[in-house]
């Protein structure tokens, strides 16, 4: 990355990152021996769980419940499972464990955290007694925390209202700013929706608060474990393997292949299914694609279930080094063109450091390559709702500060140039 470079192609008006000096490097320089330390420090509460310490039973509750019984059976019945646990059809190629971990702990970008909270649009459930105009509308709460309003219904995904996306409460990546949406101030919801059970997408307080509500529950193969683990009673849960569906109140939910990992514990590896969603209604289709790598069957969704009228694909969280976990933002344009989206509203961003990228990256980028491509593109502050039948131009409320480009910082995840070559996902 080329320290003094700001992209500024598709947004002239954008304005230039702040002049370098030494306290602003100096303050950098900080956080990152600060997430240095953070992680050191993680390493050692591992090494205590695996003691047997206070802070494993401190945690073990987070962990959620195992895959057993009348579940596992189930699992093991589905095509995805093999050898003990659930799989992709294509292999997954990471870049040397030993640079991964210097990069997380002492690279990355300086710029990978903001000075200080983030702008939001607050909301509270008052925002939500009209419904949208055009029957769909969308708030995105943050990273991938969506309220989605489809045909009269509510549906919540990936719901993470935590301080931390961590087993523990004071250690692990923290969030960048407080819930635009108090929990307290959530409308009624019809059904939430899991993709899959990593503490990003998963988070106990958030649980705690949802259980009392008795909201049905709709998730991949394994993870009702965790959620009967919690409380939530079995009759409210079900549970889909990919390319299965399940009717609640007038919408159709399906499970939608997606190229992965799961697990939150030490000995739960991919014990549970991962999966995108596809919701459609009487009028309207939107979809979410999850936690994914770039994979094959982003075409088959958009021929068996698009086209939607809004896609949610992640587009943070990525770098070279795990390009088989995280599309990026290039590859996300190109999965949101395969499975016949119209307007697409990135998320997995902008909340909390889960990568080495700068934190406003994942969205210039896929400003650049949607702009090539021709895909209308959703930028909302956090908080903010889209309707798609009414999405204008892309507005920047993020700063202008450095960021590395495709071509500084390609993400191809393996096994797919076929569909790579489609459209270019380096450049400028």
């Amino acid at each position: 990355m080329t320290s003094a470079n700001v992209r500024r192609d598709h947004d002239e008006s954008a304005a230039a990152p702040p002049p370098g000096n030494a306290p602003v490097r100096a303050r950098r320089r900080g956080r990152r021996l600060w997430r240095a330390l953070m992680w050191g420090t993680l390493a050692v509460v591992a090494l205590l769980a695996l003691g047997g310490g206070a802070l494993w039973l401190v945690a073990r509750e987070a962990m959620g419940g195992r895959v057993e019984g009348a579940r596992l059976a189930r699992a093991e019945r589905s095509p995805q499972w093999h050898g003990g646990q659930f799989g992709n059809p294509l292999p997954r190629v990471d870049g040397p464990a030993g640079r991964m971990w210097r990069e997380v702990l002492f690279g990355g970008s300086p710029y990978r955290t903001p000075d200080g909270p983030p702008p939001v649009a607050s909301r509270s459930r008052a925002d939500y007694r009209t419904p949208p105009a055009s029957g769909l509308r969308v708030t995105w709460l943050g990273h991938s925390t969506l309220l989605v309003e489809i045909d009269g219904r509510r549906v919540l995904i990936d719901p993470v209202w935590g301080e931390r996306a961590s087993p523990l409460t004071f250690l692990g990546p923290k969030r960048f700013f407080a819930p635009p949406l108090p929990l307290a101030e959530l409308p009624g919801v019809d059904v939430v929706v899991i993709s899959h059970d990593h503490y990003d997408h998963l988070d106990l307080p958030t649980m705690r608060a949802l259980v009392a509500r008795g909201v049905r529950w709709v998730v991949p193969l394994g993870v009702g474990a965790h959620l009967r683990a919690w409380g939530v009673a079995e009759r409210d849960v079900t549970e889909l393997d990919w390319w299965v569906a399940a009717e609640v109140k007038g919408l159709t939910l399906t499970a939608t292949p997606a190229r992965h990992f799961s697990g939150r514990g030490l000995d739960d590896r991919d014990r549970t299914l991962w999966a995108g969603w596809a919701l459609a209604g009487p009028a309207h289709r939107v979809f979410y694609s999850g936690d994914t790598a770039l994979h094959e069957e982003f075409d088959d969704i958009g021929a068996r279930l698009g086209p939607f009228d809004l896609t949610m694909i992640e587009a943070g969280a990525y770098s070279a080094l795990w390009a088989d976990v995280h599309l990026g933002p290039e590859q996300a344009v190109l999965a949101h063109r395969l499975v016949r989206g119209d307007v697409m509203l990135p998320v997995h961003w902008g909340l909390f450091d889960l990568a080495l990228h700068g934190w406003t990256e994942p969205m210039e980028r896929v400003l650049v390559a949607a702009e090539r491509a021709g895909v209308r593109v959703a930028s909302p502050q956090p908080g903010g709702m889209v309707e798609p039948a009414a999405v204008g131009a892309p507005r920047r409320w993020w700063p202008a500060v450095p960021w590395a480009t495709a071509a500084e910082a390609p993400v191809r995840s393996t096994g797919v140039a076929h569909l790579q070559r489609l459209v270019p996902v380096t450049g400028r």
